[in-house]
């Protein structure tokens, strides 16, 4: 579904942009093969599937509720990403066009990153719970990064090759 998603994208004009990310343009094919398949599923994935949806979630579940770990396991994911998404907007042509340049972009793109990645956290715990394992949230989390770098690095390439 993911993939399918990200085709979609890719296929639409107005979104295809969105995908040429200029940090992908410094990766070789085995790099990328490194990050989507070794990188992101134990690096990313697992480390923080495992604090935020089993540890944090279930400690926060057993003190306040299933709704509240929801709640605040999201905000604290969302929170986790500000760092890696300072200036995401200057490497990423799209995302510099929406939010803007500068100081003033470079915030609206970590407070959209903390935004999106909430979203992503409470989409994360209702699987979770759903499927009463972290194994579901982890399988989407990782389709949905490793894919995402797939995507950028094969849409860079096709737009380079094209100008």
């Amino acid at each position: 579904l993911v993939g399918l998603v990200y085709l979609v994208g890719a296929s639409i004009r107005r979104t295809r942009a969105a995908f040429r990310d200029e940090r992908m343009m410094r990766l070789t094919g085995g790099r990328l093969a490194f990050q989507a398949l070794l990188e992101v599923p134990f690096g990313t994935v697992l480390l923080e599937e495992l604090a935020f949806r089993a540890v944090l979630f279930s400690m926060l579940a057993r003190r306040f509720g299933v709704v509240w770990a929801i709640v605040i396991s999201s905000v604290l994911f969302g929170l986790w990403h500000v760092l890696p998404s300072i200036g995401t907007h200057e490497q990423n042509p799209a995302l510099g066009s929406v939010v803007g340049k500068g100081w003033r972009g470079n915030l609206l793109a970590v407070a959209l990153s903390v935004l999106t990645t909430t979203v992503a956290g409470v989409l994360f715990a209702g699987l979770r719970l759903v499927s009463g394992s972290v194994l579901a949230p982890m399988g989407l989390h990782w389709a949905t990064n490793g894919l995402g770098y797939a995507f950028s690095w094969v849409m860079i390439r096709l737009h380079r090759r094209r100008t």
